[in-house]
């Protein structure tokens, strides 16, 4: 075989026992089994060399010179030169774990015809970003698969070994090769959800206080005055305030915000319930009254209707300061309901001490309205037992309706749900009781008499 054949082959093993070399380098750490090593001809290692199943793997890289003597002299002392036996790096068993396997790039020099692509020593192309690398059983350790990160956790890098979580206040791109900043959320005024039940309860405030005024101008007539007149203004300003409460669940939560509403929505509805359940024991009571040899005639009058309020009242106060002194709501960001938003929302404290305020609030409703029932059939002197019988059905099924809802809700929802409830139980409290009062005051005032009043069913 020619000299220059010769040297043409020798140059070309050189470059690929190089770019094994560079290859071993670049998988520091990991094992082949020998069958997918290429054979390195002895004569390109000396005794002093480290061998692994037929591959210099002590980085003690070497041309011998030797094999250039015979080359033209033309092009023997240029490769003479750029083939050298440099010591590039070392293996050390006994060292420590990243002190095994040393090597430095700086050191290596290509030879200038050096053009070549390094080869890939895997079974398949690289995994792109959002993807990571899944080992295939059974097969080498080259191969493997690419699998989509898992939910909340990103690649940002090709050929990932694992996946990176996201930080607490950010989310993954679509593609999982990025974190996003979540946005702060809560219901604001400025949103048109929170706009629209702003205006709903101001419009119900304004509605309220303009019966007040009519209530108030008539106090006189027989119709005001029926089924005391003084539960009649406190249930009304506890419905003033009914319509205030759903302000509080609107806008930035804050420490004060949150210490407040549940348990001012809570006293209030139970002020306002228990005047509704005074005036229905009222109406029981004064047709007891009405019988012969009754004992029930001590019982009429103002003293027992504020005796009932105030101590059904104060029961729910009870609970409310118990709650505040021991597990008080405050104001926290939740990071983990909504993959894309930070939620800005009061924690309750302590969701048995709320669901006790909801529970006692319910009871009163449940109360109010069976003692109603019970009494709609009583003589028209007394019809009121009527309108509040229905009332109370509306009361109640909405916060009926309410707790599923509210347990299954999140974020803006949640605030928006009790927001409603707030806002159509009280309405249907107002509508129910007063737009009747309200209509035979202003329009059919010739019903306003004492004689129309002591009417009874045929």
């Amino acid at each position: 075989m020619p000299k220059t054949e010769i040297f043409s082959q020798t140059i070309k093993q050189s470059m690929v026992l190089a770019l094994i070399f560079n290859l071993v380098a670049d998988i520091a750490g990991l094992k082949c089994h020998q069958s997918d090593l290429l054979p390195v001809p002895h004569e390109w290692y000396e005794p002093a060399d480290f061998l692994i199943g037929g591959m210099v793997s002590q980085f003690v890289y070497a041309f011998r010179e030797d094999l250039f003597e015979e080359m033209p002299s033309h092009v023997s002392a240029d490769f003479s030169e750029s083939f050298k036996r440099v010591k590039i790096g070392w293996i050390n068993p006994n060292g420590p774990q990243e002190d095994e396997f040393v090597i430095s790039d700086n050191m290596i020099l290509w030879p200038r015809a050096f053009n070549q692509v390094c080869p890939l020593s895997v079974c398949n192309e690289q995994c792109h970003r959002g993807k990571h690398k899944k080992k295939k059983e059974g097969e080498k350790f080259c191969c493997y698969d690419c699998v989509p990160c898992p939910e909340g956790e990103i690649s940002n890098k090709t050929d990932m070994e694992k996946c990176l979580k996201c930080p607490e206040d950010q989310y993954p791109t679509k593609g999982k090769d990025d974190c996003i900043h979540k946005v702060v959320t809560y219901l604001s005024y400025k949103e048109l959800l929170g706009f629209s039940l702003a205006s709903i309860s101001i419009s119900l405030l304004v509605i309220t206080v303009l019966i007040l005024g009519i209530f108030l101008k008539h106090r006189d007539t027989p119709l005001v005055k029926a089924n005391n007149r003084d539960l009649t203004y406190i249930l009304l300003i506890s419905l003033h305030f009914c319509f205030l409460c759903p302000l509080l669940f609107i806008g930035r939560p804050s420490e004060v915000t949150c210490l407040l509403r549940q348990p001012t929505f809570g006293i209030i509805f139970s002020v306002a319930v228990s005047c509704i359940l005074a005036k229905t024991l009222t109406v029981v009571v004064a047709f007891m009254a009405t019988r012969p040899d009754s004992n029930m005639k001590k019982w009429v009058g103002r003293r027992m209707a504020t005796s009932i309020v105030l101590f059904f009242s104060l029961i729910q106060v009870s609970l409310c300061a118990i709650w505040l002194g021991s597990f008080p709501p405050f104001p926290q960001l939740n990071m983990h309901s909504v993959t894309e938003a930070i939620i800005n929302e009061c924690n309750e404290g302590s969701p048995v001490m709320f669901s006790c305020v909801l529970g006692y609030m319910g009871f009163l409703a449940l109360a109010s309205f069976f003692v109603a029932f019970c009494a709609r059939r009583l003589p028209d002197s007394f019809n009121e037992a009527k309108f509040i019988t229905f009332s109370m059905l509306v009361f109640c099924s909405v916060w009926v309706l309410f707790v599923p809802t509210y347990l299954s809700s999140t974020g803006k929802a949640l605030s928006a749900v009790e927001i409603f409830s707030i806002l159509a139980s009280s309405a249907g409290l107002l509508g129910c009781i007063f737009f009747p009062k309200c209509y035979i005051i202003l329009l059919r005032p010739e019903m306003n008499t004492r004689d129309q009043l002591v009417r009874r069913k045929n």
